[in-house]
């Protein structure tokens, strides 16, 4: 944690073009709401002390939110420097560094974030920009700097000249700044550009203009910039994000059949040379250990840990498991709000009954123990060590090491019944 550094998160604008009731900072990207994300990469940077700015549907971001940031309000929307001057009195009598990052830019890596106030610290920089090199048409503010490569400005695209429209150098719209000369700059600010508006970017050319040292830090991954706007950028960065995750776990050793359709969430954790067949989804939080064989079409969900060597097949949905080494759960098999032992075999069509309408309880398997096909497993329910469970049983108590359990009906023929 860094106490002398704070983040302010833009999260007041409307965002019409997502075409939703709900603000578009509470869609979810992989899972998870894009203002979260942002507020989260923040904190994975090394910064507790936030601050939201928010504004239109403010009740539905501060309910994804909730404790974890204060808030300020934003009632008029007057442009990014507006929205800083709703939260100064977050930032009077402070000192240090404040990085001020959009809510609708949900992957930003938080090494970056981290980088950019070390940098700007480092540098002794009063303002610092993330900003990038990118040469297609586009809307992003230009980034202008004089003979010694400081920042002299920021030009909104729509106040660009000819001339200036030819830099290839763009903002990112992130920033870090030195709490005092930015609530000084603040009051600087005018709206007298394009928009109207109270441009955040004009603090940088204040800050050039009272002979204070400002930089830019260029980010190599242009993906880390992308902001979201409708459905169609909501789709392609949770792309780039399960691409990002597929790409990381593969470096790291594990086989992925098929990255485009294998969705891995947040904080999985899987070990080398195990291998991810097509289809697959894994929740975030799962733990699966080393020489695994996950899928196809296989569901892991949230509070699942593997051990090494466990081999979860196709058509397979698990959910707070954990499971041991060697143990197979080959098909067609539902294992919820369960505990199974070492080298067990689950027998096609298995299912823990785990919800009675009202209450979710937990199944025990024990370790070497055989599931027969088909078997219905009525949870609260524990199964000793070496059990074998007879196919098509339905268990509804407990059953002791070394035994077979039957729990089925006893077979009738009637010959000749169906011809009358």
């Amino acid at each position: 944690m860094n106490n002398d550094v704070m983040a302010i998160v833009m999260a007041a604008g409307k965002g019409t073009r997502m075409k939703s009731k709900n603000s578009k900072l509470v869609q979810k990207v992989y899972g998870k709401e894009i203002v979260k994300r942002a507020v989260e990469n923040a904190k994975n940077a090394g910064i507790h002390n936030i601050v939201a700015v928010v504004g239109y549907k403010k009740d539905e971001v501060m309910k994804v939110l909730g404790n974890d940031v204060e808030y300020a309000f934003q009632e008029e929307m007057l442009g990014t420097g507006h929205a800083v001057m709703q939260a100064t009195k977050f930032l009077e009598g402070k000192k240090g560094k404040v990085l001020i990052l959009n809510g609708d830019h949900p992957i930003i890596r938080p090494e970056t974030l981290k980088r950019l106030y070390e940098e700007s610290t480092k540098r002794e920089e009063y303002g610092t920009i993330l900003s990038i090199y990118y040469d297609k048409p586009n809307m992003y503010g230009k980034v202008v700097h004089d003979e010694e490569g400081k920042v002299k400005g920021i030009i909104e695209f729509k106040d660009c000249s000819t001339e200036e429209l030819k830099i290839n150098e763009v903002n990112m719209g992130m920033y870090c700044f030195d709490i005092e000369e930015l609530l000084k700059a603040l009051k600087e600010l005018t709206t007298d550009n394009a928009q109207g508006e109270y441009y955040l970017t004009d603090v940088i050319k204040i800050m050039y203009n009272k002979g204070l040292k400002t930089g830019s830090i260029i980010v190599d991954d242009y993906t880390e910039m992308l902001g979201v706007n409708d459905r169609i950028e909501l789709q392609m960065i949770t792309k780039f994000l399960q691409m990002r995750i597929n790409t990381e776990l593969m470096k790291n050793g594990v086989t992925i059949e098929d990255p485009n359709t294998t969705y891995i969430y947040d904080d999985v954790q899987i070990g080398m040379d195990t291998v991810i067949h097509p289809n697959t989804t894994i929740k975030s939080g799962v733990v699966i250990g080393e020489d695994c064989e996950i899928g196809p079409n296989a569901y892991i969900r949230e509070g699942c840990k593997l051990a090494n060597h466990v081999k979860i097949g196709s058509f397979v949905e698990i959910k707070k498991a954990i499971i041991g080494e060697g143990t197979k759960v080959p098909h067609l098999s539902y294992m919820g709000d369960c505990e199974i032992g070492e080298k067990c075999n689950i027998g096609c069509g298995t299912i823990t009954c785990n919800y009675d309408g009202f209450n979710k309880s937990k199944t025990i398997i024990g370790n070497h123990s055989f599931i027969g096909s088909n078997v219905n497993l009525v949870a609260p329910v524990t199964i000793g060590d070496n059990a074998f469970i007879a196919a098509g049983s339905t268990i509804t108590d407990d059953v002791p090491e070394d035994a077979l359990a039957i729990a089925r009906q006893r077979q009738t023929v009637k010959e000749g019944w169906n011809k009358k």
